[in-house]
């Protein structure tokens, strides 16, 4: 292919993502569903050459920036809810269907050695975030797709480990004739999740400081095109998981943001990750449906054949979904025992005895012979009072959104295989026995997944008949607490004559008494006066939003609450600075 054909050929693959994710609401298809079929249409038409991608630029220049973007948006209270099931499903459900699968494929392909077959298991078993963008559309509980969207995120690095552990002791194997010990792939495990975790905190605290320092969006926003590099390669070199270090990454700038970006910047970030994911997630699957007609050809001329592949692909995805059955059945019952009533009357006699204790002060419940202030008991108190409070908000938020035997079977239906199945699968061994058959496998795994679960999940949500309804009750309930706490937070500001400009000076008390700050608008008085009111109610925002990030680190509000909250004041600025702009 020239350089012209390709050039033409990325604009053609724009175009058609482009119109995909308009067409594809409404005919109520998922995109990446469509493309998928788009492109083996597309594979079979003569006059388009054979498409063939270097996996490792899906590895290193696709998935970093997608999950990366993903871990953005996540929502991050829900997310520390339910990290114990998340984990559950991102690494201890990748290690069983790993090892199931690569004792199957031991089985049934005569000429696989175990590391190989265990590799072919691992490229199999992470599913793809394309189930959360079906479930979001669904209408799913919260809690479900805050599930599907953290497995999605954290098992690519789980297979990843193992593959590549996997292939290290086939390479040995074939070298020298002796396996590595296990030993060495468990503690490479551990250190590859550790380092992930520590460099992908470290840039992630970097970007938030440095685009605060830019300011100016365009910057920010070109500085941040560089972040999930700058986690992957360095955790890579030291032989770490530069997926998780990009994610990490992610989550530390997602939840940053309302404390050092600007509105001009988190409204920026938002539009321009949410294009860069609708074009490399799309052109992924795109790309996945025009490689299919080179891999079944290549398959048809080896020793195995195309029937003796689709038998095992279709047992291997059985075997997915019988493991995967299992486990989250053992999920949803654990779930359930945190319902259990005790742990209400449990926080309920803890939080008496607080208010027994404070009553008696440090004088009657003080450490025995230390010291104790009187603010630094009030803290301490504090500190307990907001540790209850924030697991009563859990408790809550369980109650909203309990998980049952519906839920756990669209957890299960939603396991799709996608892109890191596609690109780790061409990571292979190129003198890996049978290379071209065990990757014509997992194509057809990943294929079958997509289209079959894909297209069929919709009628199954409909046939169950769930709805987030709950979900949305605790969350305009929580809206309105918020309200009244910012509200509340604004009017003690205004009282004390702590409103400041912009420019740091402070306004005359007798023009705050005046004006009647949280309800005049700015037409209502003389032009001269109109700039004060205007600059007024930008300090209230100010102390709202302070008040919204102080809310947001007690875990007592949901994600989709705060963000709604945060998402209104940043527009009343952007309003109110564009008033003033003109005004000037």
């Amino acid at each position: 292919m020239t350089t012209t054909e390709a050039f033409l050929f990325v604009i053609g693959g724009v175009l058609v993502v482009a119109m995909t994710a308009r067409v594809a609401p409404r005919i109520r298809v998922a995109g990446p569903l469509l493309l998928v079929l788009i492109g083996i249409v597309a594979s079979y038409l003569p006059f388009l050459p054979d498409i063939s991608v270097n996996p490792e630029f899906i590895l290193v220049g696709v998935l970093p920036p997608l999950l990366y973007s993903a871990a953005v948006s996540l929502p991050a209270v829900e997310f520390r809810r339910d990290l114990l099931p998340i984990a559950g499903l991102a690494v201890v459900l990748v290690f069983v269907s790993s090892f199931v699968l690569g004792t199957f494929f031991y089985l049934v392909i005569p000429d696989l050695g175990y590391p190989l077959a265990l590799a072919l298991g691992a490229i199999l078993s992470p599913t793809d975030a394309v189930a959360t963008a079906v479930a979001k559309r669904l209408g799913v509980s919260r809690r479900v797709v805050t599930m599907l969207e953290g497995e999605s995120l954290l098992n690519d690095a789980s297979a990843l480990v193992i593959l590549n552990s996997a292939v290290a002791a086939f390479v040995m194997i074939a070298s020298t004739g002796q396996a590595p010990p296990a030993i060495d792939a468990v503690g490479g495990f551990f250190w590859a999740v550790f380092i992930a975790i520590v460099i992908g905190a470290i840039v992630g605290y970097a970007n938030l400081r440095l685009r605060s320092w830019l300011r100016s969006s365009a910057a920010t926003t070109a500085a941040g095109f560089i972040v999930p590099f700058v986690a992957y390669l360095p955790t890579e070199e030291l032989g770490g998981s530069g997926l998780v270090a990009a994610v990490v990454a992610g989550i530390v700038t997602g939840q940053g943001a309302a404390r050092w970006f600007t509105p001009e910047q988190r409204m920026s970030d938002r539009v321009t990750w949410h294009t860069v994911e609708l074009l490399l997630e799309g052109g992924v699957f795109l790309i996945m449906g025009l490689e299919m007609s080179e891999i079944v050809t290549g398959t048809a001329n080896g020793i195995h054949g195309i029937g003796h592949g689709l038998w095992i692909a279709g047992a291997a995805l059985g075997i997915l979904l019988i493991v995967r059955t299992g486990y989250v059945a053992l999920l949803v019952w654990g779930q359930g025992r945190r319902l259990h009533p005790r742990r209400t009357e449990r926080l309920n006699a803890i939080s008496d005895r607080i208010d027994e204790i404070e009553a008696g002060g440090p004088e009657q419940y003080g450490d025995r012979g230390l010291r104790i202030t009187e603010a630094g008991w009030n803290r301490r108190l504090a500190i307990f009072r907001r540790r209850i409070a924030r697991a009563m908000s859990d408790l809550n938020y369980y109650r909203a959104a309990p998980l049952g035997w519906k839920h756990g079977t669209i957890i299960v239906w939603s396991g799709m295989r996608g892109v890191v199945t596609l690109a780790a699968a061409q990571t292979l061994p190129a003198d890996a026995p049978s290379r071209h058959f065990l990757i014509f496998v997992a194509f057809t795994v990943a294929l079958t997944s997509l289209m079959l679960q894909g297209f069929t999940l919709p009628g199954l949500v409909r046939l169950l008949r769930v709805s987030n309804e709950d979900d949305e009750n605790l969350v305009r309930s929580e809206q309105q607490r918020l309200v009244r706490e910012m509200h509340q937070a604004a009017l003690l500001a205004a009282d004390e004559g702590s409103l400041t400009r912009r420019d740091g000076s402070p306004f005359a008390a007798e023009f705050t008494e005046r004006v009647g700050p949280l309800f005049l608008q700015a037409g209502e008085a003389e032009d001269d006066e109109a700039r004060d009111i205007l600059e007024l109610r930008l300090a209230l925002i100010r102390v709202r939003r302070e008040r919204l990030i102080e809310l947001s680190s007690g875990g007592q509000f949901g994600s989709a609450a705060l963000r709604r909250a945060l998402a209104e004041l940043d527009a009343s600025q952007i309003n109110l600075e564009l008033r003033l702009e003109s005004a000037d």
